[in-house]
């Protein structure tokens, strides 16, 4: 039996997280540590690349960049909606 964890299963709880959060503000709060962690990922994943590498993806890492900063000010319904979004997206593409 395979006992590895998915990062597709990580990432639907952590949505799921926010989806079933009552607390209002603790939703946005987990919403707001999702652009961070992703941030930090960007600010990772781009120190590790060669400078032609960076050149090759910089158009991606930007996009990556511009839709974190388009989900800063998120209020708790529309933190929900997107992760009900990300959910159902991450649910169409299982294999």
């Amino acid at each position: 039996m395979n006992n590895s964890v998915k990062t597709d299963d990580v990432i639907f709880n952590f949505f799921k997280q926010i989806c079933d959060e009552k607390d209002d503000e603790k939703c946005v709060e987990l919403g707001n540590n999702w652009i961070n962690a992703m941030e930090a990922n960007i600010t990772k994943m781009e120190a590790n690349l060669e400078e032609k590498d960076k050149i090759k993806h910089k158009d991606d890492i930007q996009n990556n960049r511009d839709h974190l900063n388009s989900l800063k000010g998120k209020n708790s319904s529309e933190w929900r909606e997107y992760a009900t979004k990300c959910m159902i997206e991450i649910l169409d593409n299982k294999v």
